[in-house]
């Protein structure tokens, strides 16, 4: 009886260390994730600049009722904001002056390439608007800096509709 007890307990540490031994060679996965708040006005969110582990990331905010959005890149070394970012985005769902904009907004990651003279972050913008029933996907620069950058453009990258929309919108 003793032999059994010890055989299970010397099993259990021989299992430990080989778990404890072959974690330190198991490739670890990087865990991340945005973070949004809203209310009836306005959405705000962040956006990862790239998809390597430590990284920083974005921060935008979209007013409804003016179509205004604005982001900006807070700089780990100075923790001051260096890079601003802004776009009109009405014009891009073709929302006619009267209509009252329904916005969502949310964020993804593409790898973009990184070459060329301005980079664009990993980070993407999705935005819906349900009066048009589109979605649009955008992108904006980032390099990493602790020189405080003019506002840059966001980009449009494409837009696609997610339902047919009545001919009077």
């Amino acid at each position: 009886m003793q032999s059994s007890s010890l055989t299970k307990i010397l099993c259990a540490g021989l299992g430990m260390t080989f778990g404890i031994f072959a974690s330190q060679f198991w490739p670890s996965e990087t865990v991340s994730g945005e973070t949004a708040d809203r209310n009836d006005h306005l959405t705000m969110l962040t956006v990862p600049t790239g998809t390597r582990e430590g990284d920083v990331e974005s921060i935008f905010t979209l007013n409804y009722q003016t179509g205004q959005l604005v982001g900006a890149t807070l700089d780990p070394n100075t923790g001051r904001f260096t890079r601003f970012y802004r776009r009109d985005i009405k014009p891009d769902f073709g929302v006619s002056p009267q209509a009252k904009p329904l916005y969502t907004m949310s964020a993804g990651t593409v790898p973009f390439s990184r070459t060329g003279k301005i980079q664009a972050a990993d980070g993407v913008l999705y935005i819906s608007e349900l009066n048009s029933g589109q979605v649009a996907a955008y992108a904006y620069p980032f390099s990493p800096s602790d020189k405080v950058l003019p506002t840059m453009p966001i980009g449009l990258l494409d837009v696609f509709a997610f339902r047919e929309v009545n001919p009077a919108n």
